[in-house]
């Protein structure tokens, strides 16, 4: 292959892809069907028009997952043995307050995934046009694909990560205003209700969603133990089954939910202490790495020019 066949292959491929995308994006210059014009007004009772309307709905980027399903399909085991089963990516992408289901995400790292390919075959073919090795361009569109497919899953994490971050620094003063308003008279679900509306805190919008699906039919003991379950998080289940509890029980609840603050007070400060510690270790690379060779070679430098002029 010469190079003008290899930069002629790499231009021409993204030529191709840039107007097909522009193309896909022109609208299309016809009357519109009366279905169409009927659709946005019977949205609330034709299931139809809501098929219809998103039909509508352009994004040239899903093709490359229709086209790639079958081989998706077969690949399915190895994908979910490398990158993760179905249910913990549901429960990261709850975690995260993600609207996405696992479909969509998957397709998103398929699209990533490709385009990572996509980028480095092209680099390994330029490698390899400039007398690289010929294996150059297979090993950079493996490295490509996987890059793109793991960065989307790391910054799922780091999203659910600090979300449930959040979360943690936000019970203690949750707990301490549902115990207020408990002791104050106020039943359970209003309590939550009242919380939820008192501003636009993580938990405080999990709340909101309990009380929504308690109003809409839902026992709240029921609600509650659904939220625990999709978030996952230590203090939360911990203070549901307190709350489960008292709604089975009857048990007094305003005292108890006034300790769990104060644990969870005690637990954010032993977790700041370990964060200390780990941060004081990794505060010694730059230390041992970069200022101390530095100092040294500034201490030693002078007299190693001395003695280099003197002899």
């Amino acid at each position: 292959m010469t190079p003008e066949t290899g930069w002629g292959l790499i231009l021409g491929a993204t030529l191709g892809f840039g107007l097909w995308m522009l193309v896909s994006l022109v609208p299309i210059l016809r009357r519109p069907l009366l279905l169409h014009r009927v659709a946005p007004y019977v949205l609330d009772v034709s299931a139809g028009a809501r098929d219809l309307i998103a039909r509508r709905r352009v994004d040239p980027t899903r093709v490359l997952g229709v086209v790639a399903s079958p081989v998706g399909d077969r690949l399915l085991p190895v994908v979910h043995a490398v990158l993760g089963a179905p249910e913990g990516i549901r429960r990261r992408l709850r975690q995260a307050a993600s609207d996405e289901t696992v479909g969509e995400f998957r397709g998103r790292q398929l699209r990533w995934s490709v385009i990572g390919a996509a980028a480095g075959a092209a680099l390994g073919v330029a490698g390899a046009v400039q007398s690289g090795p010929p294996a150059l361009p297979a090993v950079l569109l493996v490295m490509g694909a996987a890059t793109g497919a793991f960065t989307v899953d790391w910054l799922l994490q780091r999203r659910a990560k600090r979300r449930l971050a959040r979360i943690s620094s936000e019970l203690p003063s949750i707990l301490e205003f549902l115990s207020l308003s408990l002791a104050a008279g106020e039943g359970l679900q209003d309590a939550l209700r009242r919380v939820g509306a008192a501003g636009g805190s993580a938990l405080g919008s999990e709340l909101s969603g309990v009380v929504s699906d308690a109003a809409a039919g839902t026992s709240l003991s029921n609600a509650l133990a659904t939220l625990a379950d999709e978030l996952g998080h230590p203090g939360v289940t911990r203070s549901v089954d307190q709350m489960r509890g008292a709604l089975e029980r009857g048990t007094p609840l305003a005292q108890t939910l006034q300790a769990q603050a104060l644990d969870a007070r005690d637990a954010a400060k032993r977790d700041l202490l370990e964060a200390a510690g780990r941060k004081e270790i990794s505060m010694l690379v730059p230390l041992v790495f970069g200022l101390l060779p530095t100092t040294v070679a500034f201490a030693l430098w002078p007299g190693i020019h001395v003695l280099q002029v003197g002899f």
